[in-house]
């Protein structure tokens, strides 16, 4: 496995970095609207009360019109002859006819985005508050036009072949073309049994609900291609579970989130039907797949799916790359939880890295560490030769050793890439023999002395020239920390020379490029989990704060500050875990 050291720094970047731009510093009402504020769980009653009677019967109408198909989907692939969410073995198709269960009430909406709900959705976000919204989004009712179905798919689990996989307690609604001519395939998660359930309920509980929901949106927010979440119902059903599977099995809540991506597919819808021999139906998912999502591929091109093959092979290490540079880590890095289309999905025991430590593994349940934050992108790898393996039944012999070539190159993209993103958040223009030495000495002493990840780059932007040359960093908790290491004086020393040397950049245009890189805040465990023990009780305030202040993570926010959302973590944080019970 190649160490943290080997993949963080590299050569000149492959692609370019596209910085986010934000405000300086904002408060709640400086930065948010109303709406916006409250636009992450429970939304202002006196804000909702004048616009519902105002607007009732235009928005009623609009929910009314609003409609998803199902037909591209369905009528391209054959569809499981069998009826049932009965589980059982899935042959020669991609999907199965599921009829989502309804959540039992009473249903509570704990959370809500604005950005998807209206600019994704065009839907006002008032309609979230009715009772038809909450019956939508739960799976108590069937959008018009839904036909909803689950996905058959396989997977390579913790590096073993798992077989028969498929969405176990997820249900996909249909496809919606929004105003701006965009699709997206709408999906509940926790709506109840499929024929891929196994040995499970098809439920989700709150605690890994309340996760997905604030991370899908906060993830986009980092700028980390992502899928979405509109929506999170939270109801009284009871769900058991043996959250650390030692035995102590509890009563929880069910919850559903209504999840969207431009697609679902994964590595592991490639591998089911590779394994099982089914290649006419491989080819015409990868048709399919190239035709609606790949568009620079030709159609008649006799090497698509190499080309698509190499397409996945770079996107893939760009998105790694990200994950790395905000300390963020999938914890179940599956062969069916990664993309085809290169974007993150499925949130399980994720964890965004606190004190800097290369084998940081969120996932309790991962004894031996395979899915370390350190080793993601030799996971990656791994995951690309198994999308390989499922090519191999529609690719010549040469189109076989052509991309065999083509993952050898994955490394190099990926040193690219992460040496381009860890620049830009020291600051760095041009290139410079340096760079890589700078970088990897940071994260050395980083390292040594347990430093934050967030709060070191973050503060790092946020001091002045004139307080690193004097050495005061009495106002940066992560950087007193970090100047403990001995070498310490001997790193500033470089970086400041390094820094000396870019002509016609001020200290103000270097803070500034820092600050659109380098998040203030990141969805920290301990974060969420406050978020959870409150939502838990029917108090979803603490979810709309994350929701709202995680929606702008670079722009300090004096909501923020008074939670401490950039301050040390509390001690008690560290006793925190997080499994794949959920």
């Amino acid at each position: 496995m190649w160490s943290w050291k080997v993949l963080v720094f590299a050569l000149v970047a492959a692609s370019s970095f596209t910085p986010v731009h934000v405000l300086e510093v904002c408060t709640d009402h400086d930065c948010f609207s109303q709406d916006s504020t409250a636009s992450g769980s429970q939304l202002s009653s006196n804000t909702f009360k004048s616009r519902w009677n105002i607007n009732i019967s235009k928005l009623m109408h609009d929910l009314d019109q609003f409609r998803v198909s199902c037909n591209k989907l369905l009528e391209a692939f054959p569809v499981d002859v069998i009826d049932g969410n009965f589980p059982r073995p899935v042959k020669n198709c991609i999907f199965s006819k599921s009829i989502p269960t309804p959540l039992k009430g009473p249903l509570r909406l704990a959370a809500a985005s604005k950005e998807v709900i209206e600019g994704i959705l065009d839907i006002d976000l008032a309609l979230t508050q009715s009772d038809d919204f909450l019956h939508y989004a739960s799976g108590g009712r069937l959008l018009p036009g839904s036909v909803p179905f689950a996905h058959r798919y396989g997977g390579h689990q913790f590096g073993y072949w798992a077989g028969q996989l498929g969405d176990g307690r997820a249900h996909s609604l249909g496809q919606y073309t929004n105003s701006a001519g965009d699709v997206w395939e709408l999906q509940l998660k926790g709506s109840g049994k499929t024929p891929y359930s196994r040995s499970g309920d098809g439920r989700a509980v709150i605690r890994s609900s309340v996760r997905e929901f604030l991370c899908s949106e906060a993830m986009h927010a980092l700028g980390v291609p992502t899928s979405r979440a509109a929506s999170l119902i939270v109801s009284d059903e009871p769900v058991t579970r043996d959250q650390f599977y030692n035995g102590d099995v509890k009563t929880e809540r069910g919850a559903v989130v209504l999840r969207l991506a431009k697609s679902w597919f994964r590595i592991g819808s490639l591998e089911i039907l590779s394994q099982s021999g089914e290649t006419d139906l491989l080819r015409t998912l990868l048709t399919f797949v190239i035709d609606e999502h790949f568009s620079s591929i030709n159609s008649d091109d006799p090497d698509k799916y190499l080309v698509f093959y190499s397409t996945v092979v770079n996107e893939t290490a760009h998105l790694i790359a990200r994950w790395m540079s905000v300390g963020f880590a999938h914890g179940v890095c599956n062969t069916d939880n990664f993309s085809l289309l290169s974007v993150t999905i499925d949130y399980g025991p994720f964890g965004f890295m606190e004190s800097y430590d290369p084998n940081f593994v969120p996932n309790t349940s991962d004894d031996e560490g395979r899915y370390g934050i350190g080793a993601q992108a030799d996971v990656g790898r791994f995951n690309l030769q198994k999308l390989l393996e499922a090519l191999g039944p529609v690719l010549s012999q040469q189109q076989q050793s052509e991309a065999k070539n083509i993952l050898k190159g994955y490394v190099d993209i990926y040193h690219k890439r992460i040496h381009q993103l860890f620049k830009a958040k020291l600051g760095l223009v041009g290139e410079q023999e340096v760079d890589g030495h700078l970088i990897a000495f940071l994260l050395k002493m980083m390292e040594d002395t347990r430093s934050d990840f967030t709060a070191t780059f973050r503060q790092l932007s946020d001091i002045s020239e004139r307080q690193l040359h004097s050495r005061n960093f009495t106002q940066f908790w992560a950087l007193e920390d970090l100047s403990s290491h001995k070498l310490f004086s001997d790193w500033l020393s470089m970086l400041q020379l390094r820094l000396v040397r870019q002509q016609n950049d001020s200290d103000l245009d270097r803070q500034h490029r820092m600050k659109n890189v380098n998040p203030r805040y990141v969805l920290r465990n301990w974060m969420a989990e406050s978020a959870i023990s409150k939502a838990e009780k029917n108090d979803f305030s603490q979810v709309a704060l994350l929701h709202r202040v995680l929606s702008s993570p670079f722009v300090t926010q004096v909501a923020a500050e008074e939670a401490g959302y950039a301050a040390r973590p509390p001690a008690w944080a560290k006793r925190l875990k997080v499994s794949c019970s959920s």
